[in-house]
């Protein structure tokens, strides 16, 4: 990297909806800056950006990558640090991890589809992590039906009236730059307007100059903007057509002469870290990639100080030290060694050992650590395993090779149902994860809906009673326990087992074998074999034998009294429920609330926010493990949820029923194994 001063380096992630041009705009930049000897493309495999084969195949961005070039604006070299994260919901781990590592963000928007979910995504994305700094990038302005002004009018919509554009299209091949004087067509003329109420606003002296003369000059315009967004009031909008580099000069010029430098960046969450390159150096991990042939690669964003190859730097996320062997500048599948990196820079670190997406690396003896990056929560869980004995081998490593590479994932070995569950953000998360695993770890496994983890539970009181008695030529076994079952409280204090004998009928040294045998049968149910939950245990009498009676013999009848003891105390199953906060566009409320219902669900509530509708409801776990899917297709891919675990709640009988028969016919076909 060439020593361009840190208040000329521009670092940005383009975000937008799936589809709004994210990928094709940064191909333009790459190609317009020299990164590329051709314009790549999505649609034929050759986009810079989409390098993985399941990139090129699915035609969508899955991971988030990063580009730097050097860029020379009126005498003035720049470095552009930017990043093409993905639009496709399932990938919002990489958009989150991508946000953290910028200093602000360029949100494309289509001419002819406007403002969509994706577009609301990218911009909370950005207000939650603490860029306040966002610009629009118009898109799509070749398309038939497009409108510039009607797409102006729908971000302003949607976020403030402060959202105003700074180059226009003169016509179907040139844009215009707002800011130059001279004379513009009369419909743009509004937009001129638009800026200098928005720059005029960002300053005392520029409010007054307006007030009395109607206008401000250019510079002023400028300098106005410039404090405007800085500090978030403002949002410019550039028009391009990426493919006919219709544009792009345009917005590279406002990019580097408006938008913010690293040492312009807010403290995130508190932590003042000021982009001093002399200062002790801070940098965070905001992405894990596995390289076939480097191995583990950490993407680092600096933001403070200087990193250079051979330092030894303290991860404060582990308390533990890294060691930076080399850095490297990574464009498409070209890696460049890379001698040193400034606020602002973006290296990939090989073969850390400690060091996971979101820690923090910094100079021995500097404290500073930054906040954690805040992943979604799986919304799809699907049953994993492996074909062969020799995939199966390799399955722990491949997992862990994984989750090193994507937090948003989660394994979980189910003990109720011995199933490993991977679980993840959407249907093509999963799908994904799986071709990884087979490209990256030579496992192939095979992927089946989760059996649901149901429960039992009684809801009366009742007694149980067994006997065992074992007779065989030498010593024999015997055991008698009574005892009573009693409804719990999920919320109740106290022990649930209680010895309640008296007068030494059962011997206090077997109670406790009485104990394990209750607690091996609440292992099992008498409803269809599944655990038990929210009981209370009395023994209250039993018998016992100076000779034959042993621990084994106390056991059995403990764990045989509890299940005769279940049987009278009218048992039922119980299922999980799960909470659902469902964002959906106005125009879905009704299909999506029609739905609920045929799942099991019930609405709880709903609320409109910036400009769309959440919906609070509770379903049952057994109808939500294909919904990330369905949730797509009702809303063209425009509805997003978030679930968690509520509690377990009674199956209706005539679902009971059906769970009950598939339990004793797999019990069967298990014994008949």
């Amino acid at each position: 990297m060439s020593d361009v001063p840190v208040a000329n380096i521009r670092n940005f992630v383009i975000l937008g909806h799936s589809g709004s041009g994210k990928t094709t705009l940064t191909d333009a930049l790459a190609f317009k800056l020299g990164l590329n000897d051709r314009l790549g493309l999505v649609a034929n495999g050759s986009s810079i950006s989409d390098t993985s084969d399941e990139e090129k195949n699915r035609k969508i961005t899955i991971f988030a990558n990063p580009f730097c070039a050097e860029y020379t604006l009126d005498g003035q070299p720049y470095r552009l640090v930017f990043m093409d994260a993905p639009g496709f919901m399932d990938f919002y781990g990489q958009v989150l991890g991508a946000v953290r590592a910028a200093d602000f963000a360029l949100i494309t928007v289509d001419a002819v589809s406007g403002v969509q979910v994706g577009t609301r995504r990218a911009w909370k994305a950005c207000k939650e992590n603490g860029l306040s700094t966002i610009a629009f990038a118009i898109t799509g302005l070749d398309k038939e039906n497009a409108s510039f002004s009607k797409t102006v009018d729908a971000i302003r919509e949607a976020f403030g009236v402060n959202c105003v554009p700074v180059t226009a299209p003169r016509d179907a091949s040139a844009v215009v730059s707002l800011l130059d004087d001279g004379a513009l067509p009369e419909d743009l003329e509004a937009f001129r307007t638009s800026l200098a109420e928005a720059a005029a606003e960002t300053d005392e002296s520029l409010m007054e100059k307006y007030f009395s003369e109607g206008t401000l000059s250019a510079d002023e315009i400028r300098k106005g903007l410039r404090v405007g967004i800085a500090s978030g009031s403002v949002h410019p909008i550039y028009c391009t057509q990426p493919l006919k580099d219709v544009g792009v000069n345009e917005m590279l010029a406002g990019i580097c002469g408006l938008l913010i430098a690293p040492c312009d960046r807010k403290d995130v969450d508190g932590n003042d870290v000021k982009a001093d390159p002399a200062a002790p150096l801070v940098a965070q991990v905001w992405r894990t990639s596995i390289d076939p042939f480097m191995g583990q690669l950490s993407y680092a964003r600096v933001i403070r100080g200087t990193m250079a190859p051979g330092a030894t730097l303290m991860n404060n996320s582990t308390d533990s030290k890294e060691t930076v062997s080399t850095m490297l500048q990574i464009i498409g599948k070209k890696q460049t060694p890379v001698a040193k990196a400034l606020p602002g820079d973006i290296v990939a670190l090989p073969k850390l050992k400690t060091t996971k997406t979101g820690n923090t690396l910094a100079a021995t003896g500097c404290p500073v650590k930054m906040p954690d990056i805040a992943f979604p929560q799986p919304v799809m869980f699907m049953a994993l395993a492996p074909k062969t004995q020799a995939d199966e081998d390799k399955l722990g490593t491949a997992i862990h090779r994984i989750l090193d590479s994507d937090p948003t994932l989660h394994f979980e070995k189910q003990a109720e149902t011995k199933e490993v569950l991977l679980k993840g953000l959407g249907d093509v998360h999963i799908d994904v994860t799986a071709s990884l695993m087979k490209s990256q770890s030579n496992v192939n496994v095979d992927l089946s809906t989760p059996k649901v983890p149901y429960r039992e539970t009684i809801t009366t009181k009742g007694e149980g009673h067994y006997r065992h008695k074992k007779q065989s030529g030498g010593a024999g076994q015997f055991g008698e326990v009574y005892l009573r079952v009693f409804p719990r409280r999920s919320d109740e204090e106290g022990e649930w087992f209680a010895d309640k004998t008296v007068g030494g009928s059962i011997p206090g040294n077997f109670i406790p074998a009485v104990l394990k045998g209750v607690e091996e049968g609440k292992l099992a149910g008498s409803v269809a074999g599944y655990p038990v939950q929210d009981i209370n245990v009395e023994v209250y009498d039993g018998k016992y034998h100076d000779v034959d009676s042993k621990e084994i013999a106390f056991k059995i009848a403990g764990m045989r009294a509890l299940r005769d003891g279940m049987s009278q105390a009218k048992p039922v199953l119980l299922e999980p429920i799960m909470r659902l906060q469902i964002t959906i566009p106005e125009a879905f409320m009704g299909a999506i609330s029609g739905d609920l219902p045929n799942k099991r669900g019930r609405v709880l509530g709903m609320e409109a926010q910036e400009g769309e509708q959440t919906i609070s409801a509770e379903v049952p776990m057994a109808e939500l493990f294909r919904y990330a899917a369905e949730l797509r297709s009702i809303t063209g891919g425009q509805g997003s949820f978030t679930m968690a675990f509520d509690r377990y709640d009674i199956v209706p009988s005539n679902v009971a029923q059906k769970i009950i028969a598939e339990a004793a016919k797999n019990r069967t076909a298990d014994a008949d194994e």
